[in-house]
């Protein structure tokens, strides 16, 4: 793949480190038909099975070797945590572009690093925080910034899932590796929307739970320090409104995903509540002003942007698969030198938030995220 095939037009060529089926699943197929940029080289130990499918000319064993070749202008790091600071700084000294996986590190200061040496470099780097993208939570967004509820007061989430029930070794669930289980893992996703729709965190209080005995040693035969496998987190917020969220990953919905999304949001002049049940159920109910009842708002068409609403699966794919959202727009703002966010800088923040939440844990007491 090269420039050339697509004379006239600028053309990013894009590198995945990581050929997990998360990078089968979003990432090769967001840029299969991407008018500005393709997947040129992936690396990983199932490198070559993905290359294969998607016709990915370039493979590699190492991270390291597909960062130095030469051949790409960018990359995605869709790592394990514990990876994504030391490739996402090898590839920013490369001159590179960067999109890295959420939680960006496995603390704030690493984090920090790569938000500022991001922008040193000048290049252009996204957080991928999924759910910001979907049409429910665009539509929440519109709806707050129009004044729908008017002053914020508080604001109530729930994402349950039961992924973590299993007991034996996870990685997500080993500190070492992923540096948080649930709040690094979902709670990071809930914690950036608050901060998209109420503003600045200015303290929190959580307290995490490690409720399912996990097996005792990793696959080497050491012991690990458990991370959490649910989390339960109080905000204060700069305009003085509060929050709630509680995200858990042993908590099986009776649904045909067994995972349930739901927000709830207040303020001086309505509510809004919204549903998401990963089936078919992608919902926004409100009461605006002296409305004594919720009623259903209905997603406007300019928010769905064509998207299909029969299942919210269905949703996702031609959300990040066909509209101008998350990865692909990452690689128009590269072709375009354009800036794009969520940025590192945005993805340190909510790293910020979530050591404040462990620190909170290990203390039991309230704590000042400017502190960390």
């Amino acid at each position: 793949m090269t420039r050339a095939e697509t004379p006239g037009a600028p053309f990013v060529r894009v590198g995945i480190l990581g050929s997990s089926w998360w990078a089968d699943s979003m990432y090769l197929p967001a840029l299969a038909q991407h008018p500005m940029g393709r997947v040129v080289a992936i690396a990983g130990r199932t490198a070559a099975a993905l290359a294969d499918r998607w016709q990915v000319p370039h493979t590699f064993a190492r991270y390291e070797d597909l960062i130095h070749s030469g051949l790409v202008d960018a990359v995605i790091v869709a790592t394990r945590n514990d990876q994504h600071c030391p490739l996402t700084l090898a590839a920013l000294d490369q001159g590179l572009h960067v999109l890295c996986e959420k939680p960006l590190a496995l603390t704030y200061a690493d984090a920090a690093q790569m938000a500022a040496r991001a922008a040193e470099t000048g290049a252009i780097c996204m957080t991928p925080f999924t759910y910001r993208y979907m049409p429910v939570n665009r539509y929440l967004k519109r709806l707050l910034d129009d004044g729908y509820i008017g002053r914020p007061f508080h604001l109530n989430f729930r994402y349950f899932t039961g992924f973590g029930r299993a007991g034996g070794y996870n990685w997500r669930f080993d500190e070492r590796v992923s540096g948080s289980g649930a709040l690094g893992d979902i709670a990071s996703h809930f914690l950036y929307l608050a901060w998209w729709f109420f503003g600045d965190i200015t303290a929190v209080f959580a307290e995490l739970g490690r409720l399912i005995e996990r097996a005792l040693l990793d696959p080497a035969g050491q012991p690990y320090p458990q991370a959490d496998d649910n989390a339960m987190i109080m905000l204060k917020f700069a305009s003085g409104a509060q929050g709630l969220l509680h995200a858990s990953t042993v908590a099986p919905e009776a649904t045909p995903f067994g995972q349930i999304h739901e927000l709830d949001l207040h303020g001086m002049d309505g509510a809004l509540h919204a549903r998401v049940d990963w089936a078919s159920e992608q919902r926004i109910y409100g009461a605006h002003g002296g409305d004594r009842a919720l009623a259903e708002l209905p997603i406007p068409d300019d928010i769905w942007q064509g998207a299909r609403h029969d299942t919210v699966h269905n949703t996702y794919r031609d959300v990040f698969r066909t509209q101008e959202t998350m990865t692909r727009a990452w690689v128009t703002a590269i072709a375009r030198g354009e800036p794009v966010r969520p940025d590192l800088a945005d993805g340190a923040c909510i790293q910020r938030v979530m050591e404040a939440a462990q620190r909170s844990h290990n203390e039991g007491r309230w704590i000042d995220v400017a502190g960390i």
